[in-house]
């Protein structure tokens, strides 16, 4: 197809699009509210029983996920309907059009896919290079398709976090806190998603007490029933309202899912015929390529009640459309609700994933004097955690959310390139400002003077990690924006990730411990610096972590020669989704790798020992693949029961990356280090190795591993008088493959006998630091 048959096409596709809207508008207003609402989600209650009675694979062959995306699809244009137009006088319920809605709103959605295809093709170059008409397409096709992109189990923690710095207004605006209106949240989120299930047990529990009455009475259920409704007015009432929820949508019924306060729920709700740009004439008038409604106001009011109609805007849109109304009713708290907001996003990651960062020295409001400009910057979180840094410049949002990107793509990426390049840059400076000398100072401004808090050294961390947070997740462009020119690995080599507040609530409980999170931010940097390479949000990178391990690798493999243009990984994040789903997700275990017991074990008393260098021994383990994992078991498990024979064992793995050189310790021995650090480096050179990660583990007879601790392998480089017998030792080491099992000492070690070093002393294990704060604490 040619440019201009291209562009005939669209012009095309853009006035079917424009009919077929107004259609369904004329549908939809001319039909009662509830009883239209009832039906929508009484077919997507039917699919999801469907879909819980099929296997992975009938799913797909049903497109029973695309089924509930029509619905989703159909209720955004319920919602933007009864905002746009006022209720007429005489409404009827008609079945026959109900399908027809179906069927329009399904050929909708299909003529908004071809036009993103058509309209982004001749894209020729942008923001993004040659890759901006395929992400232009992304765009287009995700502002018409993805809808409710985060878990609705976590609104409540989501909503409780982000609003928590403004109980006071919130309580003083609209007579509840921060927690009320996260739980009204949750409520809300929670009615759509089991309000039918938790609607049909209270009918069917109203109709055994009915029946249990009758059959006491002795009488048919139908003759007594009358008498029932007398005796049992709550129970009436419960029933009547089941049958509201499951027939005539009253499980969108925010009015009576939660304890909202009217006052709030008005801030988010149209009015019936309030709204007047989604059908106002124009091109795209009435197309999903305007801003639904439900993207400024999620609720619908319909007499005195308020409905989350669409369920996934209440989600997506609420905050924003929360926040933007109380600084309506309250412009005097602009100022301070900036700062607020400032101070939460700023301190989020480190509270968040307090635990996968235990005992980091956390700096905020870091400011230095920049060595280019010679000016003083500042930069908003530091987080130094072993040898890891992570350095976080936190932003308010994305625009985009609301600007469509068929209207004006330009403008919708240049708000998101504007959000991310402003993080990156400041990101860029301080890693710059880092690289300027081998120990540079840290400041906090007090008082209009700048003190210094804290000096940092770049040669002490192995992995460092640039991060731009912001509040909500703004996929795809947060995982695309690594195609911007103007994004590069930081110093070559650190490249920049972006990350929101609702995906860390989620990373929290997928990688619970800090040797699991630092190396999945390792696999994630990795993945950050591919262009070409592209999965859709962090769930994804998630779930690909989890299934692959070194996901980054597989990639890597991928894209060897230069002939994908673009490659894009889909459908990865399905054992996250999973994971929330059913009431009781909470109790069930979260996928995770595999590792063997004896592994997990090890990797344990790393964590629990934190001696310094812990990251780098789990990262070192927790690349091995499978087989290296069973390997290590092996060796470990093998060796470690032989320990009430010998005081210590050893050995070196070796056949992935760099190898690993493991030396085992009776638990009320002394660790002879003179004797680690001898037999590791001659480990070293028995297998030419350049780089090996040492680890000593303490294991008691039981098998517990009581301590672990990470070591730095010297291996030297010139045979002298005084490493001669590590050359010798390295020479009468007999090693297969990939293992090398070392020939024990002849000489016990006594158990603790070892001369101490001084606290002054530097620590014998080779980290360059004094005994006192190495292995002396």
């Amino acid at each position: 197809m040619s440019e201009k048959e291209r562009k005939e096409a669209a012009a095309s596709l853009l006035k079917d699009m424009e009919a077929i809207a107004a259609r369904m508008r004329e549908l939809i207003v001319a039909m009662p509210p509830h009883d239209l609402l009832g039906y929508i989600y009484a077919q997507h209650m039917m699919k999801s029983i469907a879909d819980q009675s099929v296997t992975q694979e009938q799913h797909e062959a049903a497109g029973l996920d695309d089924l509930i995306n029509e619905n989703q699809f159909l209720l955004e244009y319920v919602h933007a309907v009864l905002a746009a137009d006022a209720a007429p006088a005489d409404v009827t319920f008609d079945e026959a059009k109900c399908a027809e809605l179906f069927e329009v709103g399904r050929e909708l959605r299909e003529q908004a896919m071809f036009f993103a295809m058509v309209s982004s093709a001749d894209t020729k170059d942008g923001v993004f290079g040659p890759n901006t008409a395929d992400i232009e397409f992304r765009a287009k096709s995700t502002w018409v398709m993805l809808r409710g992109n985060r878990y609705q189990v976590l609104e409540g923690e989501f909503y409780g976090y982000v609003l928590a710095p403004h109980n006071d207004v919130l309580q003083e605006t609209y007579g509840v806190d921060a927690t009320d209106i996260a739980a009204g949240f949750q409520a809300m989120a929670d009615a759509t998603r089991s309000g039918q299930a938790d609607a049909i047990m209270e009918m069917m529990a109203q109709f055994e007490a009915a029946q249990a009455f009758a059959t006491a009475q002795n009488q048919p259920l139908e003759d007594v029933m009358e008498a029932w409704v007398a005796e049992n007015a709550e129970q009436s009432k419960a029933a009547s309202r089941a049958m509201d929820d499951m027939f005539r949508g009253g499980i969108a019924n925010v009015s009576r899912h939660t304890k909202l306060p009217p006052t709030l729920l008005t801030d988010l709700a149209y009015r019936r015929g309030e709204e007047t740009e989604f059908f106002a004439a124009g091109d795209f008038s009435g197309t999903p390529y305007r801003t639904l409604p439900a993207r400024k106001k999620p609720l619908i009011q319909l007499g005195s009640d308020y409905y989350a109609i669409d369920p996934c805007f209440i989600r997506d849109a609420g905050y924003r459309a929360l926040l933007f109304n109380l600084l309506q009713r309250r412009p005097d708290y602009k100022k301070t609700f900036e700062e607020r907001q400032k101070t939460m996003s700023e301190a989020a990651f480190a509270e968040i994933l307090a635990a996968q960062l235990p005992g980091a020295t956390v700096f905020q409001e870091v400011y230095y004097k920049d060595p280019a400009s010679k000016q003083w910057s500042e930069n908003d979180t530091l987080i130094l955690v072993d040898d890891v840094l992570f350095l976080v410049e936190a932003k308010a949002g994305a625009a985009a959310t609301i600007a469509s990107p068929a209207l004006d793509f330009a403008r919708h990426a240049q708000s998101v390139q504007d959000l991310v390049l402003k993080a990156y840059k400041q990101c860029e400076r301080f890693f710059n400002y880092l690289d300027s000398a081998d120990e540079v100072p840290l400041y906090h401004l007090v008082d209009g003077n700048y003190e210094e808090c804290g000096r940092v050294r770049r040669a002490d961390y192995r992995v460092m990690v640039p991060i731009g947070l912001t509040v909500e997740s703004f996929s795809p462009f947060s995982t695309y924006c690594k195609e911007l020119p103007q994004v590069e690995p930081l110093l070559g080599k650190h490249a920049f990730v972006s990350l929101s507040i609702d995906e860390l609530l989620v990373l929290k409980r997928f990688l619970p411990t800090p040797g699991e999170f630092a190396h999945y931010m390792e696999v994630r940097q990795a993945v950050a610096g591919m262009r070409h390479a592209h999965l859709f949000d962090e769930f994804d990178h998630l779930g690909a972590y989890l299934k692959k391990n070194r996901f980054d690798q597989d990639i890597a493999d991928q894209l060897k020669g230069d002939k994908v243009d673009m490659l894009v990984w889909d459908g990865m994040s399905d054992i996250i989704d999973k994971s929330f789903e059913g009431e009781d997700w909470e109790s069930g275990p979260f996928p995770t790798q595999h590792f063997p017991e004896e592994v997990l074990k090890l990797l344990g008393a790393l964590d629990a020992t934190r001696a310094r260098g812990w990251l780098s021994a789990e990262s070192h383990i927790r690349d091995l693949g499978d087989e290296g994992r069973n390997d290590l078991a092996k060796m470990l498990s093998d060796l470690r029961q032989t320990l009430n024979k010998h005081p210590a064992r050893y050995f070196i793995l070796s056949g992935e990356g760099k190898p690993l050189f493991v030396w085992l310790q009776q638990h009320d021995h002394q660790v002879d280090w003179a004797r680690v650090n001898d037999k590791a480096s001659a480990a070293a050179l028995a297998v030419k190795a350049s780089n090996v990660i040492g680890v000593v583990a303490k294991v008691s007879a039981d098998g517990t591993y009581q301590r672990a601790q990470y070591f730095a392998v010297h291996i030297p480089s010139v045979r002298t008088e005084e490493n001669d017998h590590i050359y010798e030792d390295a020479a009468q080491m007999d090693h297969p493959r990939r293992v090398v099992n070392l020939n024990q000492p002849k000489m016990v070690i006594p158990p603790l006998k070892a001369k101490k070093p001084g606290r002054n002393e530097l620590c014998p294990c080779g980290s360059g630091a004094k005994f006192k704060r190495c292995h002396g604490r």
